[in-house]
């Protein structure tokens, strides 16, 4: 098996898509639940978990499936050509729904179909990747996916301002795009690496990483649900807090966004070949680290001071003070992000990616939907202060940071 740069850049096109529609779902979904349907921040919250419920029952069990499954196609597009239609069309209707029974459904049926193929897609890279590469390889991967969150904070801001429509509109044709270009351009490997006996399933894998005596596995994947149940909180009431506390408009909220979502683009090539240099747990503790400190201070940071104007740069829009600060955190969580499946699929052979890849977003799944939740609550008894989940995020980040010190296992393994 080789490293081949042009395959891993198509197969981030995938990737693209996902991040595209959930750019866009993450910016503006919440401002709808707020403003069209007068949601408290605690049923929010609630409402913005539900794709991870979705994901927590979906996306293990069919990264494990994927995994067994023969087809002429591949193990893996069967459900990428099933969910990203289905995703893309229930996704144009959203904003079209004023019925809050009836915006339920499409979005159900959104989060249903998405989950259907995100962990085959991203499976799909430890597939054709020797593990040497693997974390530049998933730099360019979430390169590919900070792209769409561009294209769904920047883009999706002009847009919404036009018709708050439009956004989705583009997500639901860029979606269907991505799936397409990958199904047409990469091509799975034809001999699967197959074990002398029966592979365990998903929950089977995670009683093996619970009974086992060298606690690396479970300590990573322990890090990786603390540092996500701060980060998820965050992206999930980013917009609401700049309207709320910032005092910015919609637009404005999810236009900074993108400046994070720059930075982390930027630096996401550069995450990789940092992680195979000075290894991956150094990587992704540094990138605790500063994360925690950034969130922390913007906490402290009086409102006028973070909304000051800096600059007006084309496509980015005005570079306030709170733009450097998501800027550098765009830049620590490549750090971290970039780093992190690498390490859970190096634990385990190629026969079993799949399962382990669906441990990975059963852990940040596990997270997403506790930490809307968690922050909705803490919003919503702190009488609407939505600044509370600039303090409560880097508290998460320290307990992943202490877990990372005792993680021994996931670094680079290099194959013949």
């Amino acid at each position: 098996m080789k490293f081949n740069y042009g395959k891993i850049f198509l197969l981030g096109i995938g990737f693209f898509g996902v991040s595209v529609i959930w750019g866009i779902y993450n910016a503006f979904v919440p401002i709808f639940l707020s403003e069209k349907f007068g949601l408290a921040a605690g049923w929010i919250g609630f409402f913005m978990t539900l794709d991870n419920i979705a994901a927590l029952l979906i996306q293990p069990p069919v990264g494990a499936w994927s995994d067994k499954l023969r087809t002429p196609i591949g193990r893996r597009m069967p459900f990428i050509l099933i969910g990203a239609p289905l995703g893309a069309l229930a996704f144009g209707v959203i904003p079209l729904v004023s019925v809050l029974p009836l915006f339920v459904a499409c979005t159900s049926t959104l989060l249903l179909s998405m989950a259907l193929w995100r962990t085959p897609v991203v499976a799909l890279m430890p597939d054709i990747t020797p593990s040497q590469y693997r974390s530049q390889a998933n730099g360019i991967v979430n390169f590919m996916g900070g792209v769409g969150a561009i294209v769904s904070f920047l883009g999706g801001s002009a847009l919404y301002k036009l018709n708050p429509a439009f956004p989705f509109w583009l997500g639901s044709a860029l979606v269907i795009l991505s799936a397409l270009l990958v199904f047409i351009f990469i091509r799975e490997p034809k001999d699967y690496a197959e074990s002398p006996e029966e592979t365990p399933g998903m929950l089977a894998s995670l009683k093996e990483v619970m009974q086992d005596a060298d606690k690396s596995a479970i300590r990573l994947l322990l890090a990786i649900f603390f540092w996500f149940l701060g980060y998820t909180a965050i992206e999930a009431f980013f917009t609401l807090y700049s309207v709320k506390h910032l005092g910015l408009s919609e637009a404005d909220g999810a236009g900074l966004l993108g400046h994070l979502s720059l930075f982390f683009v930027l630096f996401a090539l550069v995450a990789g070949f940092i992680g195979s240099r000075i290894g991956r747990r150094v990587s992704i503790s540094i990138g605790l680290v500063l994360l925690s400190i950034l969130i922390a201070w913007m906490y402290f940071m009086s409102p006028a001071t973070l909304i000051t104007p800096l600059a007006k740069i084309p496509v980015l829009g005005t570079v306030r003070v709170i733009s450097l600060f998501l800027m550098g955190a765009g830049i620590s969580w490549a750090l971290i992000n970039i780093n992190s499946l690498p390490m859970v699929v190096d634990m385990v052979d190629l026969a079993r990616v799949g399962t382990f890849t669906g441990l990975y977003y059963l852990f940040s799944t596990l997270s997403a939907i506790a930490g809307p939740n968690i922050n909705g609550l803490i919003i919503q008894f702190s009488g609407n202060n939505y600044n509370s989940i600039m303090l409560t995020a880097p508290i998460f980040m320290v307990f992943a940071l202490i877990l990372m010190r005792g993680v021994r296992r996931g670094e680079i393994v290099i194959q013949e």
